[in-house]
């Protein structure tokens, strides 16, 4: 299928992104986005792609700050947090009409004029200051000490800098209608909701499944991993299959079930091997959108998703008016998701694979571009005219 280009006539177009380390969704985002805007120059607060990554971007120029001359920015960028605020209102963007940024912390920072159309798709509030915080500081051993209270004071100011560059956007779109709710809660704006391309179309499909649950994920404490493999040790006749890598692994695999296998880190093909052949894909997070879930649809394959975040976007129940995708657990907890599995197994005939994939494609690259390009070229027009647009979003 042939991508519509969008192109805004006469205007100079600026795309700016995070940084560049590892690829991921938000990257892909960045991707699409340039997609509908080829002529936009790429910004970055730092970049230490691969060159195979760097192929992606289609080896565009990027433009960067200070921050890419630091040392250990490759592996260690958490500790140059406190700098990112500078960095950011250090990018000059003078000679662009229109911006156009890729954010889940710095990048909707970026200084603009009243002559400038700001368009941010927000990934995430900076999750780490905002609903992870707590999280983040057990994690990483910050909770107390000098180095805790370093940490307390410098979430706190990134909080207050957060907030207050809320008033450089002219429109916010965000991932997921969770998301909008965290924008609206972090920056009291409202934001349209654009749910993110994923690439359904390169996964394969099958409607034959094997008699095994898989779940894939990083293993850090958030992603509730523990307490997938926690509901394994319940029921030592079914087997689990899980696919990553993260600080909890250590302590997950110390649990030494015969009935989990621990696979680490996996390319994708592999990853999309699994997919394909797993009786269902489990997913105990909370997060903002959740692509591994609509990833898994994409193969065919059910899902069984903690009912809260973005997984209520894009699985569909079995009490729901679409044909079904999965079910849903109401707490994370193992006992609950042991019980959701069951359920499934009693009832998993009324999901079909072609149900599944049907509900994936409605997530493609190409609905993303076409929807992003009409929503800058409209919400352009209209502040052109002077209106506020997050105060009315549904004009869009």
């Amino acid at each position: 299928m042939r991508m519509a280009v969008v192109t805004t006539s006469n205007k100079r177009v600026a795309v700016i992104h995070e940084w560049l380390t590892d690829w991921g969704g938000s990257e892909a985002v960045t991707t699409a986005i340039l997609e509908a805007y080829p002529a936009a120059h790429l910004h970055a607060l730092f970049n230490h792609l691969s060159l195979r990554d760097l192929e992606r971007l289609q080896n565009r120029p990027i433009t960067t700050t200070f921050l890419q001359l630091l040392p250990g920015m490759r592996k260690h960028f958490w500790y140059w947090l406190w700098l990112m605020p500078y960095a950011v209102e250090k990018l000059d963007m003078r000679q662009h009409d229109i911006i156009l940024s890729s954010s889940h912390a710095f990048a909707k920072g970026v200084l603009t004029s009243a002559e400038q159309f700001h368009v941010s798709y927000v990934h995430s509030p900076m999750r780490y200051a905002w609903d992870l915080y707590h999280d983040y500081l057990e994690d990483y051993g910050l909770t107390r000490g000098i180095k805790g209270t370093l940490a307390h004071v410098m979430f706190h100011h990134l909080r207050q800098w957060d907030r207050s560059t809320a008033n450089n956007v002219d429109l916010f779109l965000a991932n997921s209608a969770y998301v909008a709710r965290r924008i609206w809660r972090a920056y009291r704006r409202p934001a349209v909701v654009l749910h993110p391309p994923v690439d359904v179309e390169r996964i394969p499909f099958a409607a034959d499944k094997e008699d095994f649950y898989l779940t894939v994920s990083r293993l850090v404490s958030y992603k509730r991993v523990d307490l997938i493999v926690q509901a394994f040790a319940k029921m030592p006749q079914r087997r689990l299959v899980v696919i990553g890598d993260g600080p909890e692994s250590a302590h997950l695999r110390a649990m030494n079930l015969p009935n989990v296998s621990f696979l680490g880190y996996q390319p994708d093909d592999i990853v999309h091997d699994h997919l394909v052949r797993a009786r269902a894909f489990l997913f105990a997070a909370i997060e903002d959108f959740g692509i591994t879930p609509v990833e898994a649809q994409a193969a065919g394959t059910p899902v069984i998703a903690y009912g809260r975040g973005g997984a209520l976007e894009t699985v569909c129940g079995l009490d729901g008016k679409n044909p079904p995708t999965g079910l849903f657990f109401d707490q994370q907890d193992a006992t609950f998701l042991s019980a959701a599995i069951e359920r499934f197994e009693a009832c998993g005939n009324e999901i079909s694979a072609q149900a599944c994939r049907d509900n994936a494609m409605n997530f493609t690259r190409v609905r993303f571009i076409e929807r992003f390009g009409s929503l800058v070229e409209n919400g352009y027009a209209a502040w052109r005219y002077g209106e506020t647009l997050n105060n009315h979003p549904d004009c869009l």
